[in-house]
């Protein structure tokens, strides 16, 4: 996530200061950022947290941390900063010279790197300006709580503002934020729950080892009554001018800018992770919303399997036989074409690799008969004895189709009426009836022994297993040679004869083509089903759309069926309200 995860304080004498802050860096460290020994420290020492490593030598000595450096440098003048002798003071986190800290992200190859303040003049100041308008008028009501504020040019900030116990602080505590720096105004308010939570377990833990060190020292030597005794004092005269207490006495924890960096790291690779950008062109795709539509009706038949199981099992047949039935029969199962029940099972084994190869192997007439009586609608029977090889023709055929005109019984015993299933798959001893085998709207493909030992030269090197089959491709309406077919069978073929395109482009083309298609499909069912126009339109309205051919008719209507739910009853919808307003009228 590309963000600055921020620690600040309001200094009583100098106003709001950045004490903290954690980047993220896709690229290598910026000048500075050394990758040298330094001297002085100690051997590095490496945590490996979530697969992020941990580091804490990273980089030189930045104006930001005391070093010497030029006045243009980002971050505040040494002589700006709170002086307090022995120890930091509440204005600083890392002690003058202190490298910092970072983490290797190992996966992403992304670093996490924490410092005072950020090395970059623009970021800085950015930083910088969150900061003083998180603890000045950026406030929730009660001074302690998160909030949102922002804009394009400098960053949205996600602040969550707190106080932490300081026995020598006026009013005995003093008041920190946390900031989240962003650009994306979106991800960041998508991201608002997360972060609540999570910022909001730091501050609990910072608060809690506070109070504990708050209640020691007040135990010890109360400040209430010494207070009292010297209420004329001016209080800044009081203090005789030594600086606020740093975090980590007020915590009395020497390693918690480490934990910090651990937790900002940690808070910035999870954030990240948990949300990611899809790029949406438009509205769902036809074949989204209908195996969205599936998908919710087999999970509500699953649960009213579930309910009902014990009652059906004593009278349920052998495992043999239930997978029979279900393979040959089960209209449930063969109406999901992207289930993954038999799918990837059987894809270990695919035969045919793509509509370009079955051209191949079946030849360019055959296939092309095939090819049209698949877009027609109309049934596909192949008869084989090797399942996989029928699966394997299925997984392919069924890529020219929308997803709701695709229904398969993928094997069975038995022939299957047209109204159960477009795509059937039979055994070689089943036998059709008469009347399918002379109906032009069938098509079988028998796969038979090869009576020689290659039939068709070898496609791929590593494969031999279609040199044993011939393939019978009949029907009782053969597609002649010189009918233009349907529009989309033409540019199909076209682009599967250009060899300077690859499988995966043919598959993108088709995917257009289809929802090309289906577009046009839309328009012409809200222009007969839901608006009722008379035919002379309808027919005007197929010329318009390139779709007046017979071919091309029937192939609308056929994937009419393959709507759905959701955008037919949308349509219905946006249909009736007129009406239902006027009447309220």
């Amino acid at each position: 996530m590309n963000a600055i995860v921020a620690l600040c304080h309001f200094c009583e004498l100098h106003g709001p200061r950045t004490l903290f802050c954690t980047e993220v860096l896709h690229s290598p460290l910026p000048q500075g950022a050394g990758s040298g020994d330094i001297s002085g420290q100690n051997e590095q020492a490496e945590e490996e947290e979530g697969g992020i490593q941990m580091s804490s030598r990273i980089r030189s000595h930045s104006p930001a941390e005391g070093a010497s450096a030029d006045s243009s440098s980002p971050g505040p003048k040494k002589s700006d900063m709170c002086e307090a002798s022995g120890e930091i003071c509440g204005c600083r986190s890392l002690a003058g010279g202190h490298p910092g800290y970072v983490s290797h992200d190992k996966e992403t190859s992304i670093k996490y790197v924490s410092h005072q303040h950020p090395n970059h003049p623009q970021l800085f100041s950015i930083v910088r300006q969150a900061c003083v308008r998180s603890l000045s008028c950026e406030v929730c009501p009660g001074r302690e709580g998160p909030i949102f504020f922002g804009d394009e040019q400098h960053g949205f900030v996600f602040s969550h503002t707190f106080f932490i116990k300081d026995s020598l602080a006026r009013g005995f505590q003093r008041w920190y934020s946390i900031i989240t720096i962003m650009m994306d105004r979106i991800y960041l308010i998508n991201s608002w729950p997360f972060l609540l939570g999570k910022i909001r377990g730091i501050i609990d833990e910072l608060q809690g080892k506070a109070l504990k060190v708050f209640e020691a020292e007040q135990f010890g030597c109360p400040q209430r009554a010494q207070r009292m005794n010297t209420a004329f004092t001016p209080f800044l005269h009081q203090r005789n001018g030594n600086a606020a207490r740093s975090l980590t006495s007020l915590t009395n924890d020497e390693n918690l800018w480490a934990c910090l960096h651990t937790s900002f790291a940690w808070l910035l690779k999870a954030c990240g992770s948990r949300l990611t950008e899809k790029l949406l062109e438009g509205a769902p795709t036809e074949d989204t919303l209908v195996q969205m539509e599936k998908l919710a009706d087999l999970k509500e038949e699953s649960e009213g399997w579930d309910g009902s199981e014990e009652e059906e099992k004593p009278s349920s047949q052998p495992d043999v036989v239930e997978g029979q039935e279900l393979s040959k029969s089960s209209p449930e199962t063969s109406l999901m074409p992207d289930c993954n029940s038999w799918n990837v099972a059987h894809r270990r084994l695919s035969v045919f690799r793509s509509l370009r190869h079955m051209r191949q192997v079946l030849g360019a007439s055959a296939f092309r008969m095939l090819a049209w009586h698949v877009l027609m609608g109309n049934q596909v029977i192949w008869k084989a004895q090797d399942m996989d090889l029928v699966q394997s023709a299925f997984d392919v055929l069924r890529t020219m189709l929308p997803i709701g005109c695709v229904r398969i019984i993928p094997y069975s015993d038995q022939y299957e009426e047209a109204y159960r299933c477009n795509f059937l798959g039979l055994s070689p001893h089943v036998q059709i009836p008469p009347h399918i085998l002379a109906s032009e709207f069938a098509v079988l493909v028998e796969v038979r022994a090869a009576t020689r030992s290659s039939l068709y030269p070898t496609l791929f090197d590593d494969e031999q297993s279609l040199n044993k089959y011939e393939f019978l491709v009949t029907s009782g309406s053969p597609v002649a040679a010189d009918r233009v077919g349907p529009t989309i069978l033409n540019k199909i073929e076209a682009a599967l004869t250009n060899q300077n395109l690859s499988v995966d482009v043919v598959d993108q083309c088709l995917v257009c083509l289809k929802e090309e298609w289906m577009n046009k499909v839309k328009v012409l069912f809200k222009f007969t089903k839901v608006d009722s126009r008379p035919k002379e339109d309808t027919q005007k309205l197929l010329s318009i759309l390139g779709a007046a051919e017979e071919d091309n008719v029937k192939l609308l209507k056929f994937w009419m069926t393959g709507l759905s739910k959701t955008y037919k009853s949308h349509l219905m919808s946006t249909v009736r309200s007129p009406t239902s307003s006027e009447c309220r009228n």
